[in-house]
């Protein structure tokens, strides 16, 4: 059996090697464990049970990740540069191609919200998340990733350039073309990592199939 200990991070033998992603930024690391002693009194819950520990807190985790209000702001911000942004001399958000991609995001994100809300209602009431985490995890993070695809491309050339230090707060720094377009190409590369990291979204959709469909 699997138990869950706590561990200090100062232990001799543990060493934290950053991942750098896309972006350039250090947000994720690895973590590697060579003859690590840890005290049994570090034991959280039962012996054998850590299992069981480790899926509750994860599907807080990945609840979290979805990132509901991240993308309602995000989704904002793309509608109102949809409608300044100009294509064969019309808003963008008049092109029937880019209009379309946008309803459908804003149709996923209003059900997302209401998954959202009943996991949150259902906690509560003194529940816990279930496989409604993870579904949360899986719609979530690919509606960030294409709420960013599409703001990259609503800037046009002006997303071309990469500032990454444009996602810092207080930036004021030197841009390329609107305000908007600064943090586009650093944004789409960054949000990459959500499909991966708390569970990947092909271990998030083993998940629904063993627990809701039964396979």
């Amino acid at each position: 059996g699997i138990s869950f200990l706590l561990i200090d991070m100062t232990s001799p033998g543990v060493e934290v090697r950053p991942i750098i992603t896309l972006d350039g930024e250090h947000e994720v690391n690895e973590v590697f464990f060579s003859d690590v002693r840890v005290p049994a009194d570090n034991l959280v819950g039962e012996e054998h049970k850590g299992w069981t520990c480790a899926k509750y807190l994860l599907t807080y985790e990945r609840t979290n990740i979805a990132g509901v209000g991240f993308s309602v702001a995000a989704l904002e911000q793309l509608k109102a540069i949809a409608a300044t942004q100009r294509k064969h001399g019309r808003p963008l958000a008049e092109d029937p191609a880019f209009a379309a991609r946008l309803a459908r995001v804003e149709i996923d994100l209003e059900n997302m919200k209401t998954t959202n809300l009943r996991v949150i209602a259902a906690v509560a009431g003194g529940g816990v998340p279930g496989a409604e985490s993870s579904m949360l995890k899986i719609r979530g993070t690919e509606i960030r990733q294409e709420i960013s695809s599409l703001t990259r491309r609503a800037m046009g050339v002006h997303a071309r350039p990469f500032v990454a230090e444009a996602l810092q707060d207080g930036f004021e720094g030197r841009t390329f073309g609107p305000p908007a377009a600064k943090g586009a190409a650093a944004r789409y590369f960054n949000n990459r990592k959500l499909s991966i990291f708390g569970g990947s979204n092909e271990i998030q959709k083993n998940i629904i199939s063993k627990t809701i469909l039964g396979l």
